[in-house]
């Protein structure tokens, strides 16, 4: 079995009678659809629809867990804590300090299935507090390998859409469950078809340059990369000018280095038709 130790990541427990009512109005992910020993991505956005803090969440009984980073953990817990008022809601920071990831082979007891990676054909399970021995580079590769990104080495909290990172085809996002913070935005986003922004994996013959290096096109920035290993990483870019890049034959580069750019094969995406007349300027 491979696996990893994620020392960054935290756990939030919200329990209570109105645990369910509480969230599902809140947060991105649909509840009423989660099975049990299954966890799926979400979010709770701000009222622009932008992505305030990402996360996990999984059932644990009629409680949630909820897995995000160690930097957003204190922060999340404070922002939940505002909505509460008057709700029947208990809500606490986990004991757990890191998680564990296990994928090729039979989980762990008592682990729970990533959705995330389900979507890809890869069987990944997280069990919280250390039980791993591998080094995070492999797990770092996988998510490159099928375009899953990670809040602060992928995007900035604040200035990702949930279309930006794929919410919207890996079950993070429900269109169907009703009213959450920042609904009507990314609903609009979704029937209008106005995403713009993709996850990509970004692979060159060279290695890459650091993570926050700007991908270029024409001379005009695409976007950015995110978590690098070696000649691949992840990156969030405008697809459209992508797509007129490739179209035109132009060089997409990062950092004087080429690059060449595909959307995740399990996400059902492909890029725009191109405009020839398109401008890259922002």
């Amino acid at each position: 079995m491979s696996s990893a130790y994620l020392p960054d990541r935290r756990l939030i427990r919200v329990s209570g009678t109105g645990a369910t009512d509480f969230l599902q109005n809140l947060i991105t992910t649909d509840l009423e659809s989660l099975p049990d020993g299954e966890a799926r991505a979400g979010a709770l956005l701000t009222p622009q629809g932008k992505i305030m803090f990402e996360f996990l969440i999984w059932r644990d009984g009629a409680d949630y867990h909820l897995e995000t980073g160690m930097d957003q953990q204190d922060t999340l817990l404070r922002r939940l804590t505002m909505y509460k008022l008057r709700a029947p809601v208990d809500l606490a920071a986990g004991d757990a300090e890191g998680v564990s990831v296990f994928w090729d082979e039979s989980a762990p007891e008592g682990a729970i299935k990533d959705s995330r990676f389900a979507k890809a054909g890869i069987d990944l399970y997280r069990l919280p507090d250390k039980g791993a021995s591998g080094d995070v580079s492999t797990y770092d590769a996988l998510r490159i390998a099928n375009g899953i990104v990670v809040a602060a080495a992928d995007y900035a909290l604040n200035d990702a859409f949930p279309h930006d990172v794929l919410m919207d085809v890996n079950d993070g996002v429900s269109f169907k469950k009703g009213c959450f913070v920042g609904q009507e935005v990314v609903s609009r986003m979704k029937h209008r078809g106005t995403a713009r922004r993709r996850v990509v994996t970004v692979t060159a013959n060279a290695d890459l340059p650091a993570s926050g290096t700007e991908i270029i096109a024409g001379g005009k920035p695409v976007g950015t990369l995110g978590t690098v290993l070696g000649t691949t990483g992840l990156a969030i870019i405008r697809t459209d000018r992508a797509a007129d890049a490739m179209a035109s034959g132009t060089d997409i580069t990062a950092g004087g280095v080429a690059v060449l750019v595909a959307l995740p094969a399990w996400s059902g995406l492909s890029f725009p038709a191109s405009d020839p007349t398109a401008s890259t300027e922002d």
